[in-house]
Protein backbone atom coordinates (compact mmCIF):
# COMPACT_ATOMS: atom_id res chain seq x y z
CA UNK A 1 0.00 0.00 0.00
CA UNK A 2 0.84 3.32 -0.72
CA UNK A 3 0.15 6.85 0.43
CA UNK A 4 2.13 9.81 -1.16
CA UNK A 5 1.33 13.60 0.15
CA UNK A 6 2.46 16.48 -1.89
CA UNK A 7 2.04 19.79 -2.84
CA UNK A 8 -0.27 19.06 -6.12
CA UNK A 9 -2.48 16.58 -3.89
CA UNK A 10 -3.33 13.19 -2.31
CA UNK A 11 -2.16 10.25 -3.71
CA UNK A 12 -2.49 6.67 -2.79
CA UNK A 13 -3.50 2.81 -3.07
CA UNK A 14 -7.40 1.92 -2.70
CA UNK A 15 -7.13 0.04 0.94
CA UNK A 16 -5.13 -1.06 3.81
CA UNK A 17 -4.31 0.86 7.02
CA UNK A 18 -4.85 4.24 7.68
CA UNK A 19 -1.85 6.51 6.78
CA UNK A 20 -0.73 3.43 4.61
CA UNK A 21 -3.38 3.88 1.77
CA UNK A 22 -5.79 6.10 0.26
CA UNK A 23 -8.35 4.69 3.10
CA UNK A 24 -11.83 6.88 3.31
CA UNK A 25 -10.28 8.45 6.58
CA UNK A 26 -7.33 9.90 4.88
CA UNK A 27 -9.92 11.25 1.99
CA UNK A 28 -11.63 12.82 4.42
CA UNK A 29 -8.81 14.23 6.44
CA UNK A 30 -7.27 16.01 3.22
CA UNK A 31 -10.70 16.68 1.34
CA UNK A 32 -11.61 18.55 5.25
CA UNK A 33 -7.67 20.59 5.09
CA UNK A 34 -8.11 21.50 1.45
CA UNK A 35 -11.68 22.86 1.97
CA UNK A 36 -10.34 24.80 5.43
CA UNK A 37 -7.34 26.16 3.27
CA UNK A 38 -10.14 27.54 0.47
CA UNK A 39 -12.60 28.99 3.14
CA UNK A 40 -9.32 31.03 4.79
CA UNK A 41 -8.04 32.49 2.22
CA UNK A 42 -10.94 32.98 -0.08
CA UNK A 43 -13.61 33.52 1.65
CA UNK A 44 -15.49 31.30 -1.21
CA UNK A 45 -17.76 28.63 0.38
CA UNK A 46 -18.06 26.88 -3.38
CA UNK A 47 -15.74 24.43 -4.67
CA UNK A 48 -16.24 22.32 -8.03
CA UNK A 49 -15.37 18.09 -7.76
CA UNK A 50 -15.04 15.87 -10.59
CA UNK A 51 -13.99 12.10 -11.53
CA UNK A 52 -12.24 10.16 -13.96
CA UNK A 53 -14.17 6.62 -14.21
CA UNK A 54 -11.78 4.40 -12.02
CA UNK A 55 -13.50 2.00 -9.69
CA UNK A 56 -12.74 3.82 -6.70
CA UNK A 57 -14.12 7.05 -7.97
CA UNK A 58 -17.41 7.03 -7.05
CA UNK A 59 -16.84 6.24 -3.31
CA UNK A 60 -13.92 8.75 -3.29
CA UNK A 61 -16.31 11.04 -4.59
CA UNK A 62 -18.93 11.11 -2.25
CA UNK A 63 -16.44 11.00 0.88
CA UNK A 64 -15.25 14.26 -0.38
CA UNK A 65 -18.21 15.65 -1.18
CA UNK A 66 -19.75 15.14 1.99
CA UNK A 67 -16.66 16.20 3.73
CA UNK A 68 -16.73 19.76 1.99
CA UNK A 69 -20.35 20.42 2.95
CA UNK A 70 -19.90 19.14 6.61
CA UNK A 71 -17.08 21.99 6.25
CA UNK A 72 -20.35 24.31 5.26
CA UNK A 73 -18.81 24.72 1.83
CA UNK A 74 -21.27 23.93 -1.42
CA UNK A 75 -20.35 21.43 -3.93
CA UNK A 76 -20.81 21.55 -7.58
CA UNK A 77 -20.14 18.17 -8.59
CA UNK A 78 -19.60 17.94 -12.37
CA UNK A 79 -19.41 13.40 -11.94
CA UNK A 80 -17.41 11.98 -14.52
CA UNK A 81 -15.52 14.66 -16.47
CA UNK A 82 -11.50 15.09 -17.68
CA UNK A 83 -8.91 17.35 -15.38
CA UNK A 84 -9.44 20.04 -17.97
CA UNK A 85 -12.84 20.33 -18.11
CA UNK A 86 -13.07 21.01 -13.94
CA UNK A 87 -10.35 23.03 -14.63
CA UNK A 88 -12.21 25.51 -16.91
CA UNK A 89 -15.60 25.03 -14.58
CA UNK A 90 -14.10 26.23 -11.95
CA UNK A 91 -13.71 30.23 -13.14
CA UNK A 92 -16.53 29.66 -14.55
CA UNK A 93 -18.79 28.47 -11.92
CA UNK A 94 -16.66 31.85 -9.62
CA UNK A 95 -15.50 28.67 -7.24
CA UNK A 96 -13.02 28.95 -4.55
CA UNK A 97 -11.07 25.89 -5.79
CA UNK A 98 -11.63 22.63 -7.21
CA UNK A 99 -10.93 18.78 -6.62
CA UNK A 100 -10.50 16.32 -9.43
CA UNK A 101 -10.24 12.82 -8.06
CA UNK A 102 -7.86 10.90 -10.18
CA UNK A 103 -4.75 9.18 -10.40
CA UNK A 104 -3.63 10.43 -13.73
CA UNK A 105 -1.76 7.61 -15.41
CA UNK A 106 -1.39 5.32 -12.20
CA UNK A 107 -3.22 1.95 -12.32
CA UNK A 108 -6.62 1.35 -11.38
CA UNK A 109 -5.50 0.19 -7.66
CA UNK A 110 -4.74 4.42 -7.02
CA UNK A 111 -6.82 7.12 -6.74
CA UNK A 112 -5.88 11.20 -5.25
CA UNK A 113 -7.16 14.26 -4.51
CA UNK A 114 -5.72 17.13 -7.61
CA UNK A 115 -5.93 20.01 -5.98
CA UNK A 116 -7.32 23.82 -7.58
CA UNK A 117 -7.34 27.10 -6.86
CA UNK A 118 -10.10 29.81 -7.62
CA UNK A 119 -8.10 30.20 -11.24
CA UNK A 120 -8.59 26.44 -12.16
CA UNK A 121 -4.97 26.11 -11.66
CA UNK A 122 -3.07 24.08 -9.54
CA UNK A 123 -1.95 25.09 -6.33
CA UNK A 124 1.30 26.10 -5.67
CA UNK A 125 4.35 25.21 -3.50
CA UNK A 126 3.42 26.98 -0.68
CA UNK A 127 -0.25 26.70 -0.68
CA UNK A 128 0.13 23.13 -1.03
CA UNK A 129 2.51 23.10 2.33
CA UNK A 130 -0.34 25.03 3.81
CA UNK A 131 -2.92 22.46 2.68
CA UNK A 132 -0.62 19.18 4.10
CA UNK A 133 0.22 21.17 7.65
CA UNK A 134 -3.55 21.62 8.02
CA UNK A 135 -4.16 18.18 7.53
CA UNK A 136 -1.32 16.34 9.47
CA UNK A 137 -2.61 19.08 12.48
CA UNK A 138 -5.89 18.36 11.71
CA UNK A 139 -6.33 22.16 11.98
CA UNK A 140 -10.11 22.09 11.15
CA UNK A 141 -13.50 22.86 12.38
CA UNK A 142 -16.92 21.66 11.11
CA UNK A 143 -20.55 23.63 10.25
CA UNK A 144 -23.36 23.05 12.60
CA UNK A 145 -25.72 21.54 11.28
CA UNK A 146 -28.02 24.71 10.43
CA UNK A 147 -24.99 25.83 7.99
CA UNK A 148 -24.43 22.75 5.98
CA UNK A 149 -23.01 23.23 2.51
CA UNK A 150 -25.71 22.39 -0.28
CA UNK A 151 -24.66 19.18 -3.17
CA UNK A 152 -25.64 19.65 -6.64
CA UNK A 153 -25.03 18.07 -9.72
CA UNK A 154 -23.48 19.79 -13.78
CA UNK A 155 -23.48 17.58 -16.19
CA UNK A 156 -23.26 20.16 -19.07
CA UNK A 157 -19.59 20.69 -18.56
CA UNK A 158 -17.89 18.83 -21.09
CA UNK A 159 -20.30 20.33 -23.41
CA UNK A 160 -19.01 23.56 -22.83
CA UNK A 161 -15.60 22.73 -23.05
CA UNK A 162 -16.14 21.53 -26.52
CA UNK A 163 -17.81 24.55 -27.52
CA UNK A 164 -15.04 26.40 -26.03
CA UNK A 165 -12.59 24.65 -27.81
CA UNK A 166 -14.44 25.17 -31.05
CA UNK A 167 -14.55 29.09 -31.01
CA UNK A 168 -10.72 29.63 -31.02
CA UNK A 169 -9.73 30.82 -33.89
CA UNK A 170 -6.73 28.20 -34.37
CA UNK A 171 -9.46 25.75 -34.13
CA UNK A 172 -10.41 24.96 -38.37
CA UNK A 173 -13.86 22.84 -38.45
CA UNK A 174 -14.12 23.39 -41.70
CA UNK A 175 -10.76 22.02 -42.66
CA UNK A 176 -11.04 19.42 -40.35
CA UNK A 177 -14.44 17.84 -41.67
CA UNK A 178 -13.02 18.38 -45.40
CA UNK A 179 -10.50 15.99 -44.57
CA UNK A 180 -12.82 13.38 -43.61
CA UNK A 181 -10.31 12.09 -41.47
CA UNK A 182 -10.63 8.17 -40.26
CA UNK A 183 -9.34 7.91 -36.67
CA UNK A 184 -9.19 5.43 -34.17
CA UNK A 185 -9.54 6.24 -30.26
CA UNK A 186 -8.35 4.85 -27.36
CA UNK A 187 -9.86 5.99 -24.38
CA UNK A 188 -8.66 3.41 -21.51
CA UNK A 189 -12.27 2.99 -20.29
CA UNK A 190 -12.02 6.00 -18.41
CA UNK A 191 -13.88 9.58 -19.01
CA UNK A 192 -12.21 10.20 -22.14
CA UNK A 193 -14.48 7.57 -23.67
CA UNK A 194 -17.38 10.24 -23.20
CA UNK A 195 -14.83 13.34 -24.09
CA UNK A 196 -13.30 12.40 -27.26
CA UNK A 197 -16.51 11.32 -28.93
CA UNK A 198 -17.99 14.23 -28.17
CA UNK A 199 -15.17 16.46 -29.22
CA UNK A 200 -14.78 14.15 -32.47
CA UNK A 201 -18.08 14.75 -33.38
CA UNK A 202 -18.38 18.54 -32.78
CA UNK A 203 -15.38 18.82 -35.15
CA UNK A 204 -16.97 16.94 -38.45
CA UNK A 205 -15.05 13.75 -37.76
CA UNK A 206 -17.75 10.36 -38.40
CA UNK A 207 -15.27 7.90 -39.12
CA UNK A 208 -14.01 6.71 -35.69
CA UNK A 209 -13.26 3.07 -34.58
CA UNK A 210 -13.87 3.35 -30.94
CA UNK A 211 -11.62 1.07 -28.78
CA UNK A 212 -11.91 0.90 -24.94
CA UNK A 213 -14.35 3.77 -24.30
CA UNK A 214 -16.80 2.65 -22.24
CA UNK A 215 -16.10 4.27 -18.93
CA UNK A 216 -16.09 1.37 -16.66
CA UNK A 217 -12.87 1.96 -14.67
CA UNK A 218 -11.70 -1.18 -15.57
CA UNK A 219 -8.46 -0.02 -17.50
CA UNK A 220 -7.95 -2.75 -20.39
CA UNK A 221 -4.31 -1.86 -20.10
CA UNK A 222 -1.65 0.08 -18.27
CA UNK A 223 -3.34 3.52 -18.45
CA UNK A 224 -0.01 5.26 -19.38
CA UNK A 225 0.27 6.25 -22.88
CA UNK A 226 3.48 4.40 -23.82
CA UNK A 227 4.17 2.83 -26.70
CA UNK A 228 4.59 -0.43 -24.65
CA UNK A 229 0.93 -0.09 -23.72
CA UNK A 230 -0.82 1.07 -26.70
CA UNK A 231 -0.14 -2.21 -28.97
CA UNK A 232 -3.84 -2.90 -29.63
CA UNK A 233 -4.44 0.62 -31.49
CA UNK A 234 -1.25 -0.05 -32.74
CA UNK A 235 -1.90 -2.95 -34.55
CA UNK A 236 -5.45 -2.08 -35.71
CA UNK A 237 -3.90 1.01 -37.66
CA UNK A 238 -0.92 -0.97 -38.93
CA UNK A 239 -3.38 -2.62 -41.59
CA UNK A 240 -3.50 0.65 -43.08
CA UNK A 241 -7.88 1.22 -43.09
CA UNK A 242 -7.38 4.41 -40.43
CA UNK A 243 -5.35 8.27 -40.99
CA UNK A 244 -4.59 8.08 -37.30
CA UNK A 245 -5.18 6.87 -33.45
CA UNK A 246 -5.73 8.89 -30.53
CA UNK A 247 -4.73 7.95 -27.08
CA UNK A 248 -5.95 9.93 -23.87
CA UNK A 249 -4.66 9.09 -20.09
CA UNK A 250 -7.82 8.43 -17.62
CA UNK A 251 -8.33 12.02 -16.87
CA UNK A 252 -7.51 13.17 -20.30
CA UNK A 253 -4.80 15.96 -20.01
CA UNK A 254 -2.39 13.77 -21.91
CA UNK A 255 -2.41 13.27 -25.38
CA UNK A 256 -0.26 10.67 -27.82
CA UNK A 257 -0.94 9.92 -31.43
CA UNK A 258 -0.24 6.82 -33.78
CA UNK A 259 0.50 6.89 -37.01
CA UNK A 260 -1.64 6.13 -39.84
CA UNK A 261 1.20 2.68 -40.01
CA UNK A 262 0.79 2.14 -36.79
CA UNK A 263 4.22 3.86 -35.32
CA UNK A 264 4.37 6.24 -33.07
CA UNK A 265 4.31 9.91 -33.42
CA UNK A 266 6.14 10.32 -30.14
CA UNK A 267 4.53 11.73 -26.77
CA UNK A 268 7.35 13.85 -26.85
CA UNK A 269 6.04 15.57 -30.18
CA UNK A 270 2.59 16.25 -29.54
CA UNK A 271 3.33 19.05 -27.96
CA UNK A 272 6.35 20.14 -30.76
CA UNK A 273 3.78 19.40 -33.90
CA UNK A 274 0.43 21.29 -32.08
CA UNK A 275 3.92 24.48 -31.47
CA UNK A 276 4.40 24.26 -35.17
CA UNK A 277 0.91 24.82 -36.04
CA UNK A 278 0.72 27.82 -33.00
CA UNK A 279 3.70 29.66 -34.13
CA UNK A 280 2.79 29.40 -37.39
CA UNK A 281 -0.56 31.00 -37.43
CA UNK A 282 0.76 33.63 -34.43
CA UNK A 283 3.77 34.37 -36.78
CA UNK A 284 6.26 33.25 -33.93
CA UNK A 285 5.97 33.62 -30.22
CA UNK A 286 7.18 32.45 -26.74
CA UNK A 287 7.38 28.92 -25.66
CA UNK A 288 7.69 26.85 -22.30
CA UNK A 289 8.16 22.62 -21.63
CA UNK A 290 10.15 21.27 -18.52
CA UNK A 291 13.80 20.36 -18.42
CA UNK A 292 13.23 17.07 -19.39
CA UNK A 293 11.65 17.42 -22.49
CA UNK A 294 12.87 17.71 -25.65
CA UNK A 295 15.06 19.46 -27.31
CA UNK A 296 12.95 19.68 -31.20
CA UNK A 297 10.09 22.28 -29.38
CA UNK A 298 12.99 24.83 -28.76
CA UNK A 299 14.55 24.35 -32.66
CA UNK A 300 10.69 24.56 -33.69
CA UNK A 301 10.48 27.88 -31.50
CA UNK A 302 13.38 29.25 -32.67
CA UNK A 303 12.43 28.33 -36.26
CA UNK A 304 9.70 30.70 -36.38
CA UNK A 305 11.62 33.76 -34.26
CA UNK A 306 10.08 33.10 -30.75
CA UNK A 307 12.71 31.91 -27.47
CA UNK A 308 12.14 28.91 -25.81
CA UNK A 309 12.53 28.81 -22.02
CA UNK A 310 12.72 25.47 -19.75
CA UNK A 311 10.90 24.94 -16.66
CA UNK A 312 11.74 22.76 -13.37
CA UNK A 313 9.28 19.68 -13.99
CA UNK A 314 5.59 19.77 -12.68
CA UNK A 315 2.64 21.73 -14.22
CA UNK A 316 2.43 24.53 -11.95
CA UNK A 317 6.11 25.62 -12.96
CA UNK A 318 5.52 25.59 -16.55
CA UNK A 319 2.59 27.57 -15.86
CA UNK A 320 4.38 29.79 -14.25
CA UNK A 321 7.17 29.93 -16.66
CA UNK A 322 4.61 30.45 -19.50
CA UNK A 323 3.00 33.60 -17.53
CA UNK A 324 6.41 34.64 -16.93
CA UNK A 325 7.54 34.34 -20.63
CA UNK A 326 4.36 35.60 -21.90
CA UNK A 327 3.83 31.94 -23.68
CA UNK A 328 1.41 31.44 -26.61
CA UNK A 329 2.13 27.78 -26.32
CA UNK A 330 3.71 25.50 -23.65
CA UNK A 331 3.46 21.52 -21.79
CA UNK A 332 5.39 18.59 -20.96
CA UNK A 333 6.65 15.81 -23.11
CA UNK A 334 4.50 13.46 -21.82
CA UNK A 335 2.01 14.59 -24.46
CA UNK A 336 0.44 17.81 -22.32
CA UNK A 337 -0.38 20.57 -24.42
CA UNK A 338 -1.26 23.99 -22.69
CA UNK A 339 -2.63 26.47 -24.58
CA UNK A 340 -3.46 29.77 -22.38
CA UNK A 341 -5.73 31.49 -24.80
CA UNK A 342 -7.93 28.63 -23.84
CA UNK A 343 -6.77 27.67 -20.27
CA UNK A 344 -3.62 27.15 -17.83
CA UNK A 345 -3.64 23.67 -17.67
CA UNK A 346 -2.89 20.08 -19.34
CA UNK A 347 -5.75 19.77 -21.81
CA UNK A 348 -5.40 16.92 -24.69
CA UNK A 349 -8.83 17.73 -26.07
CA UNK A 350 -7.57 21.41 -27.22
CA UNK A 351 -4.48 19.50 -28.24
CA UNK A 352 -6.72 17.14 -30.11
CA UNK A 353 -8.67 20.30 -32.16
CA UNK A 354 -5.47 22.12 -32.72
CA UNK A 355 -3.57 18.77 -33.99
CA UNK A 356 -6.17 17.64 -36.68
CA UNK A 357 -6.42 21.36 -37.80
CA UNK A 358 -2.86 21.18 -38.67
CA UNK A 359 -2.67 17.87 -39.92
CA UNK A 360 -5.78 18.68 -42.27
CA UNK A 361 -3.52 21.73 -43.33
CA UNK A 362 -0.89 20.19 -43.89
CA UNK A 363 -2.16 17.82 -46.60
CA UNK A 364 0.53 15.11 -45.26
CA UNK A 365 -0.02 11.93 -43.60
CA UNK A 366 1.25 11.81 -40.09
CA UNK A 367 4.35 9.58 -40.86
CA UNK A 368 5.13 12.83 -43.31
CA UNK A 369 4.41 15.47 -40.71
CA UNK A 370 6.80 13.53 -38.10
CA UNK A 371 9.68 13.76 -40.28
CA UNK A 372 9.55 17.35 -40.83
CA UNK A 373 10.80 17.66 -37.22
CA UNK A 374 13.71 17.48 -36.13
CA UNK A 375 14.81 13.95 -34.41
CA UNK A 376 15.90 13.23 -30.89
CA UNK A 377 15.93 10.01 -28.78
CA UNK A 378 15.55 10.72 -24.82
CA UNK A 379 17.10 7.35 -22.95
CA UNK A 380 15.86 7.36 -19.53
CA UNK A 381 17.40 5.73 -16.88
CA UNK A 382 18.06 5.97 -12.57
CA UNK A 383 20.95 4.74 -10.19
CA UNK A 384 20.02 3.84 -7.04
CA UNK A 385 21.93 4.85 -3.85
CA UNK A 386 22.50 3.70 -0.62
CA UNK A 387 20.92 5.94 1.98
CA UNK A 388 23.93 7.29 3.77
CA UNK A 389 24.94 8.71 0.63
CA UNK A 390 23.83 12.68 -0.10
CA UNK A 391 22.29 12.69 -3.37
CA UNK A 392 22.38 16.72 -3.40
CA UNK A 393 26.06 16.88 -2.64
CA UNK A 394 26.66 13.93 -5.59
CA UNK A 395 24.31 16.56 -8.16
CA UNK A 396 27.13 19.28 -7.08
CA UNK A 397 29.97 17.50 -7.63
CA UNK A 398 28.46 16.71 -11.16
CA UNK A 399 28.16 20.30 -11.35
CA UNK A 400 31.41 21.04 -10.68
CA UNK A 401 33.04 18.10 -13.41
CA UNK A 402 31.03 19.97 -15.81
CA UNK A 403 31.28 23.16 -14.88
CA UNK A 404 32.24 23.74 -18.29
CA UNK A 405 29.09 23.33 -20.13
CA UNK A 406 25.77 25.30 -20.25
CA UNK A 407 24.52 24.38 -17.14
CA UNK A 408 20.69 24.72 -15.90
CA UNK A 409 20.23 24.19 -11.55
CA UNK A 410 16.27 25.36 -11.56
CA UNK A 411 15.84 21.26 -10.96
CA UNK A 412 18.37 19.12 -10.23
CA UNK A 413 21.25 19.41 -12.86
CA UNK A 414 20.90 19.71 -16.86
CA UNK A 415 24.17 19.66 -18.36
CA UNK A 416 24.05 20.92 -22.37
CA UNK A 417 26.77 19.30 -25.05
CA UNK A 418 25.98 21.13 -28.20
CA UNK A 419 22.08 19.72 -29.06
CA UNK A 420 22.57 16.98 -26.75
CA UNK A 421 21.66 17.10 -22.85
CA UNK A 422 22.03 15.43 -19.37
CA UNK A 423 19.29 15.97 -16.86
CA UNK A 424 19.93 14.86 -13.38
CA UNK A 425 16.93 14.69 -11.04
CA UNK A 426 16.97 13.41 -7.39
CA UNK A 427 13.82 11.97 -6.15
CA UNK A 428 12.09 12.97 -2.81
CA UNK A 429 10.96 9.49 -1.57
CA UNK A 430 13.97 7.51 -2.15
CA UNK A 431 17.78 7.79 -2.39
CA UNK A 432 17.43 8.04 -6.52
CA UNK A 433 19.13 9.96 -8.98
CA UNK A 434 17.09 10.03 -12.40
CA UNK A 435 18.93 10.44 -15.38
CA UNK A 436 16.92 11.61 -18.90
CA UNK A 437 19.38 12.04 -21.43
CA UNK A 438 18.78 13.28 -25.50
CA UNK A 439 20.43 12.73 -28.52
CA UNK A 440 19.64 12.15 -32.00
CA UNK A 441 19.97 8.64 -31.58
CA UNK A 442 18.97 6.17 -29.06
CA UNK A 443 22.59 4.80 -28.84
CA UNK A 444 24.14 7.96 -28.48
CA UNK A 445 21.37 9.12 -25.58
CA UNK A 446 21.96 6.01 -24.16
CA UNK A 447 26.31 6.13 -23.98
CA UNK A 448 25.26 9.85 -23.12
CA UNK A 449 23.48 8.66 -20.03
CA UNK A 450 25.74 5.50 -19.32
CA UNK A 451 28.80 8.04 -19.44
CA UNK A 452 27.34 10.45 -16.67
CA UNK A 453 25.98 7.04 -14.80
CA UNK A 454 29.66 5.97 -14.69
CA UNK A 455 30.76 9.85 -13.63
CA UNK A 456 28.00 9.12 -10.17
CA UNK A 457 29.81 5.90 -10.01
CA UNK A 458 33.41 6.95 -9.65
CA UNK A 459 32.40 10.09 -7.52
CA UNK A 460 30.80 7.75 -5.15
CA UNK A 461 33.77 5.60 -4.87
CA UNK A 462 36.33 8.05 -4.10
CA UNK A 463 33.77 9.10 -1.13
CA UNK A 464 33.61 5.80 0.18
Amino acid sequence: MALIKSISGIRGTIGGAAGEGLTPIDVVKYAAAFGTWVLTTTQNNTIIIGRDARLSGEMVSKLVAATLQGLGINVIDLGLSTTPTVELAVPAKQAGGGIILTASHNPKQWNALKLLNSQGEFISDSEGKQVLALGDTEAFSFAPVTKLGKYSTDDTFLEKHVQAILALPLVDVDAIKAKNFRVVIDCVNSSGGLAVPLLLEALGVERVEKLYCEPTGDFAHNPEPLPENLRDIARILDKGSYDLGIVVDPDVDRLALVSEDGSMFGEEYTLVAVADYVLKQYGGGNTVSNLSSTRALRDVTEKHGGQYAAAAVGEVNVVNKMKETAAVIGGEGNGGIIFPELHYGRDALVGIALFLTHLAKSGLTMTRLRSTYPSYYISKNKIELTPEINTDQVLIQMQQRYAKQPINTIDGVKIEFDKEWVHLRRSNTEPIIRIYAESDSNATADHLANKIIADIKEIISVKA
